[in-house]
């Protein structure tokens, strides 16, 4: 975020402090940022084979253990991160780790042994045959049906909200933390979480998907949690793309009641994350263009919904965002353009691939972004978690959508009390 930020200091540039610069916090101001959502910032290593192609991972999500933040990113230690926390909420900013809890870095059998493999071989989920499980593409996941294992989760948790201040925490593959092996909705880290004085008051959100067996469990998460929705970000994608429906684009911009209820979404709406095209991208490369991962742009998500066609769409793009009921996230950069040339993984890429461009920056765009931050502002209905049923559905000739209107329409007019929004 802040690697090539030309009003940080060379040597902030690229750590967690440089998040409490006074240029930082202006732009995050600037374009309506509620919360910043860290990746992770824990202690991780590089994938095994990255060195030898002279690549390391910039991602984080490798970690080796769960409490001790990576000494480049801060090299203050934890002060420098609740500094940072600190400054943010003075600026009404609140902050989100990215955590971690599924596997660790140690991967398969083949792997290093650094940490839990070292301390207790147990806490790794076995098949019946004794083989690690996989669950999580890396070769390795913890068992959370162990004790043990979501003690050290929850103490994890805590540490971050009392030593740091942090809000809350999202959770990559958040499945795994409640397969014992098989996914539980009534998994005791669930149970255990919201019985904590201090957890059950931060702001838990879930990648509700892994790789096992029935692992895509959106929707399944306890009420009081957020789940990521890419069903958002694809049928979003596909009616500005031109082949997707009116009907599911009304079902997402309306909260995703198919997924979560009729009362209350928990819909995290986004449409780029650090995963996948950015938006910028998304509209300027039908394919992937991942050669300098080294896998011969075998990696990455093969089929993303996108399309080639410069820049048209993108702020179409932003627009349904912003005018979508629920939580809404935008990867940092979007606002502004950013760009990885088409690398849909670039978790290989810490150089200027991944670096933000703040002198090439878009500032129209950015500008954009900022007015429409403004709109969603003035409507608090958009961000309000409660379906109160108030949609109305219009054609683009004012009329009321009737059933046989959904299908052969091309556009839609969604009026609520105060706001009247037109997808066209």
């Amino acid at each position: 975020f802040t690697m090539r930020h030309p009003d940080v200091p060379a040597s902030l540039r690229g750590t967690i402090a440089a998040l409490a610069h006074p240029a930082v916090i202006a732009h995050l101001q600037r374009i309506g940022v509620d919360t910043v959502e860290l990746m992770p910032i824990v202690a991780w290593i590089d994938e095994r084979h990255l060195p030898p192609l002279g690549l390391r991972n910039a991602w984080g999500y490798n970690p080796v253990v769960p409490m001790a933040l990576d000494p480049r990113l801060a090299p203050g230690g934890l002060a420098e991160l609740r500094a940072t926390v600190a400054a943010l909420r003075a600026a009404g900013i609140g902050t989100i780790l990215d955590l971690v809890l599924n596997h660790s870095g140690e991967s398969d059998r083949q792997g290093p042994t650094l940490s839990l493999r070292g301390l207790d071989e147990a806490s790794y989920a076995h098949a019946a045959d004794g083989t690690l499980i996989n669950d999580a593409g890396t070769g390795n996941v913890l068992d959370f049906a162990q004790p043990a294992v979501r003690t050290l989760a929850l103490d994890t948790m805590r540490h971050f909200v009392t030593q740091a201040g942090v809000d809350g925490f999202r959770f990559d593959l958040a499945t795994v933390m409640a397969r014992g092996p098989g996914f539980a909705p009534d998994a005791p880290i669930f149970a255990e979480i919201a019985g904590d004085p201090v957890l059950s008051r931060a702001v838990m959100i879930a990648e509700p998907w892994d790789v096992g067996p029935g692992g895509y469990r959106l929707g399944c998460f306890p009420s009081t949690w957020l789940e990521w929705n890419d069903r958002y970000r694809d049928d979003v994608r596909r009616f500005w793309r031109g082949d997707g429906g009116v009907g599911a684009l009304a079902t997402r911009v309306a909260g995703s009641t198919d997924l979560f209820g009729t009362q209350r979404t928990r819909s995290v709406n986004f449409l780029a994350a650090h995963d996948g095209f950015t938006l910028r991208d998304t509209v300027t490369y039908a394919e992937r263009r991942n050669h300098a991962n080294g896998e011969d742009n075998r990696d990455g998500h093969h089929g993303e919904v996108a399309w080639a066609n410069g820049s048209e769409g993108v702020r179409e793009l932003l627009a349904t965002l912003f005018a979508s009921r629920g939580t809404i996230l935008l990867t940092a950069g979007d606002e502004f353009g950013r760009t990885q040339g088409g690398n849909n993984n670039a978790y290989a890429q810490d150089n200027e691939t991944t670096w933000l461009d703040w002198h090439g920056r878009d500032r129209a765009l950015e500008a954009f972004v900022a007015s429409l931050a403004a709109l969603r502002r003035a409507m608090p209905e958009l961000a309000d978690p409660t379906i109160r049923h108030d949609a109305r559905w219009y054609t683009l000739d004012g009329d009321m959508m009737r059933d046989e209107d959904w299908a052969r329409a091309v556009g839609v007019e969604m009026r609520l009390p105060t706001v009247s929004v037109i997808f066209d």
